[in-house]
């Protein structure tokens, strides 16, 4: 039995669709009961926040999909540390035997924001005793449906890492690598860094999502600084604004242009390619107002 936790988020709902379509044995593990029914499978009701429902959640289970819980910081503290500790105490106790991890690429200690974080999470997971796989995405290609934090107000592209290019990955092919090493043998100990087939600059996703929206994208380039001050104008808080502004001076560099074979390597096919991204996304994406 399989715990899918982060179960209605971006990976997991594809982890549903595909564990579902498959007929293996899963639990959904959700903090909305109403969000735990439209899944249209096993569920459990169960929060990080609330160790004590864990257990529970993990009953039976032998395998456990780590995924979810507070990014953003919270009095300078990343609650997504606390949160998925919780969870692997909580499936040690429980006898589960793998847990397969979402972490983040190029993951690290004393990273700026998730990288930082991830790393605490990876370290306290390889330490438990318990048998785990990783995996650490690119960009998500989902980043483009809603438009948060890639779109201003009136719909314009906003591009922070000047000509460098990002190999952005469908969250379809992350979990459906995560379906591997749930349901296979292989990947214990591992790391995989998992990303689309080829890096795409902002211009590029500028132009590909014209031609799907049927209008003009057009594409705004601000400095690390400018993206900073435009987080800090929405509340944000300085020291988060600066992080952000950091890891853009980062990816700037070229740092998430590199692609690896870990899609085919895992699922058996190749991963979806941006434009068919958009061709199986279409009407979701951001539209301005």
């Amino acid at each position: 039995m399989i715990l899918v936790t982060g179960a209605t988020g971006s990976i997991g709902t594809h982890l549903v669709r595909l564990l579902l379509d498959r007929g293996i044995p899963f639990r959904a593990m959700v903090r909305d009961e109403a969000k735990g029914k439209a899944l249209g499978c096993d569920f459990v009701v169960g929060d990080f926040d609330d160790p004590a429902s864990l257990g529970p959640a993990l009953k039976g289970v032998d395998r456990l999909f780590l995924n979810a819980g507070g990014a953003e910081p919270v009095d300078g503290e990343q609650p997504m540390i606390r949160q998925q500790r919780a969870a692997i105490d909580a499936a040690r106790a429980a006898g589960v035997s793998r847990v397969v991890k979402i972490s983040v690429w190029h993951a690290h200690r004393g990273g700026r924001l998730a990288e930082g974080a991830h790393w605490e999470i990876e370290e306290y997971l390889k330490a438990s005793g318990l048998s785990c796989s990783i995996l650490q995405p690119s960009g998500f290609m989902q980043n483009f449906v809603t438009g948060a934090g890639t779109f201003t107000a009136d719909g314009k592209l906003i591009g922070a890492y000047g000509d460098a290019g990002v190999s952005y990955v469908d969250c379809y092919d992350i979990a459906a690598c995560a379906a591997a090493l749930l349901t296979g043998p292989d990947g214990e100990g591992e790391t995989y860094v998992v990303t689309g087939p080829r890096a795409l600059t902002q211009a590029e996703i500028a132009q590909q999502l014209s031609t799907t929206l049927g209008r003009t994208v057009e594409q705004i380039d601000l400095t690390p600084e400018e993206l900073a001050a435009a987080l800090r104008a929405q509340g944000l808080a300085d020291h988060f604004a600066e992080d952000v502004a950091e890891l853009s001076r980062q990816v700037a560099t070229g740092r998430l242009e590199p692609t690896t074979t870990v899609v085919r390597e895992l699922s058996g096919r190749e991963p979806r390619t941006f434009a068919q991204f958009l061709a199986a996304n279409s009407g979701q994406f951001f539209q301005s107002s």
